[in-house]
């Protein structure tokens, strides 16, 4: 999907005209919006993430965890990512803004919506394996949902992003997410595999 709309962009395909239609129907900058929009700032989201990648730690190294700042240090470098990606994409694309905002190019992907995507998802990551209850599973997924869903459409509705820089954004998110992920379960097994009940001593 990520390649596709990007191929659209460079290309100057259909899709960015189906996307100039959706954008014109849904443009009405106001004051909400803009709150909204500023949910994918970095000065807002990025702290979620630290706060919840210290807890972690904190926790993991009360419960004596072998290499406890692991998943802290693994959600840190998949956030630094994002700007690593993100900024030569824009350079690359150069794709110019919407008619609401100054005129300049570089717009997509959402830097903001991508910051939302990895800084409230890597936080659930992080501190889901510590809830017992499933009600509150459920409560910090929806929670993170809405907080990058909310700041998907502020951007949008205020006209800061086209709708496709948004969605290309929930893309590479995602792939970064499952990145994270991955590391997460490996430092799981890892330590799952060094735990003194995990092995069995000679009869």
């Amino acid at each position: 999907m990520f390649a596709l709309i990007t191929w659209q962009v460079l290309a100057d395909g259909p899709l960015l005209r189906l996307d100039a239609r959706l954008s014109r129907l849904l443009v009405d900058p106001d004051r909400f919006s803009e709150l909204l929009a500023d949910l994918g700032n970095v000065q807002v989201a990025v702290p979620v993430l630290a706060v919840a990648a210290v807890r972690a730690a904190l926790r993991g190294r009360a419960a004596g965890v072998d290499r406890w700042w692991l998943p802290a240090a693994a959600a840190a470098v998949v956030m630094a990512l994002v700007p690593a990606l993100v900024v030569p994409l824009k350079e690359w694309t150069d794709r110019p803004g919407t008619p609401v905002v100054p005129s300049a190019a570089g717009y997509y992907p959402s830097g903001h919506t991508a910051t939302a995507a990895v800084a409230y998802g890597g936080a659930v990551l992080l501190l889901l394996p510590r809830l017992r209850s499933a009600a509150a599973r459920w409560v910090l997924v929806l929670a993170a949902a809405a907080l990058v869903l909310g700041a998907s459409y502020g951007l949008v509705r205020r006209g800061y992003h086209w709708p496709l820089d948004v969605v290309a954004s929930w893309c590479l998110g995602t792939v970064l997410l499952v990145l994270l992920r991955s590391l997460l379960s490996r430092s799981s097994r890892r330590r799952s595999a060094g735990t003194p009940g995990s092995r069995t001593g000679p009869s």
